[in-house]
């Protein structure tokens, strides 16, 4: 086959990646370009601790998952959505098996073997991969003279389209640093700025020798409740972990984009947390009041409530000693700890980051409206979603249905 046309995809993450494959299998000649000596690198970061590949769970639930860009996003996943990923890793050789909490994952865990097999494949496919090679944004647009600078100097290639797969701006160490945005707005490209997204907060703050004693320790098997001041409610049960300044961990990052956004209008967003939710306020109240004779009030929401540790510090943090010792007072504040918090953590800390590329500087193939030849994927477009598989799973969707549009576009 002669390969008629060249794209450069710029990133190599997994929305790069697998819009390298799209295109490659296409019939198109691809140059995966990355300012990093190795691609993947937030994707093997991400698994491990076990790559979460996607959710297993219906896919009406599983689109609920992001909130105001369901829209947008709905129809890339149901191209290649939970189901179409286990089909592609099984196609790599890598099975998957979903775990307790509907999560899927590779049967190893791993995401290391998963990277090396899918590179392997995209080589075979003709894929050329340029690492150390960063996009030099500057200057007007030009797919014909795109520029790089290199290990041996700066560079000019030539393609017929080009995608961007840049990433938000997490974890800039790793590659995604978000300098495409102010290049990008520059050129007419709508922009919503980028904010933390799944991250941690900062607390009004926590005493001395609570962030002494407990800062790294994990609240297990809590809830959190949180009603905006628009009225939208978060309510989930879980863990999180107390830092130095605040608190971090799956369950705070799940309702961080309605903190954050709280926050931003108001200043500060206060959660309730419920430090026994398989037990009701009439059993807690039960108890906190039950006659417990010469022991110490420690001693006794130990015995009584299985109350110790963190969660007793946080109740010490909560309420003053005359406090402690109304029952009716504690029972409440152990089902309603308020943790009042005044600030996410930096946006470099994040798991992943909101805002980007507006869709509506695009069109309905990802290209952009104001630089055509120009398609957007990944964290680079203007939507999140929690932790789960949801984040990668639309990544890697929003990347094939960029290569289609790029596809599109070139007649191939």
């Amino acid at each position: 086959m002669t390969l008629s046309h060249t794209v450069a995809v710029i990133g190599g993450g997994p929305a790069g990646l697998m819009a390298a494959e799209v295109l490659s299998a296409s019939g198109a000649q691809v140059h995966v370009y990355d300012a990093m000596p190795s691609v993947g690198r937030k994707f093997l970061l991400a698994g491990r601790g076990g790559l979460n590949l996607t959710h297993s769970e219906p896919f009406d639930v599983f689109m609920s998952r992001f909130g105001e860009r369901r829209a947008q996003l709905e129809p890339m996943l149901a191209q290649f959505g939970p189901q179409q990923v286990r089909e592609w890793a099984a196609g790599l050789g890598i099975e998957t098996f979903v775990g307790t909490s509907g999560r899927v994952f590779p049967t190893d865990m791993k995401a290391a073997p998963l990277l090396r097999a899918w590179l392997h494949r995209l080589r075979a496919a003709g894929v050329q991969f340029h690492m150390r090679h960063r996009w030099l944004g500057d200057g007007a647009f030009d797919a014909a003279a795109l520029r790089f600078a290199t290990p041996a100097g700066e560079i000019a290639v030539k393609a017929d389209a080009v995608v961007l797969a840049l990433g938000g701006a997490s974890w800039a160490r790793l590659g995604s640093d978000g300098a495409w945005a102010p290049w990008l707005q520059g050129r007419g490209i709508d922009i919503a700025p980028l904010l933390p997204a799944n991250c941690g907060f900062d607390g009004a703050g926590w005493s001395e020798h609570f962030a002494s004693r407990f800062a790294g320790q994990p609240f297990k098997s809590v809830a959190i409740s949180f009603t905006d001041s628009q009225g939208r409610r978060f309510a989930r049960k879980g863990e999180f972990v107390a830092t130095a300044t605040g608190i971090e961990g799956s369950l705070i990052y799940a309702a961080s984009a309605l903190l954050r956004d709280e926050i931003a209008a108001h200043g500060s967003a206060t959660l309730l947390l419920d430090l026994l939710p398989d037990r009701s306020a009439e059993q807690v109240l039960a108890a906190v009041k039950h006659p417990r004779g010469a022991r110490s009030l420690s001693s006794h929401l130990k015995s009584r409530l299985g109350l110790e540790g963190i969660k007793a510090g946080v109740l010490h943090e909560a309420l003053s000693r005359d406090a402690m010792q109304d029952p009716a007072q504690l029972a409440a504040t152990i089902k309603a700890v308020p943790l009042r918090l005044v600030a996410t953590r930096p946006i470099d800390e994040a798991i992943s980051t909101g805002g980007g590329v507006r869709f509506d500087a695009l069109d309905e193939r990802l290209m952009a409206s104001a630089l055509l030849g120009l398609f957007v994927a990944g964290e680079m477009l203007d939507w999140e979603a929690p932790t789960g598989g949801y984040l990668l799973t639309a990544s890697m969707a929003s990347g094939a249905a960029a290569a289609r549009g790029a596809i599109k576009q070139l007649g191939l």
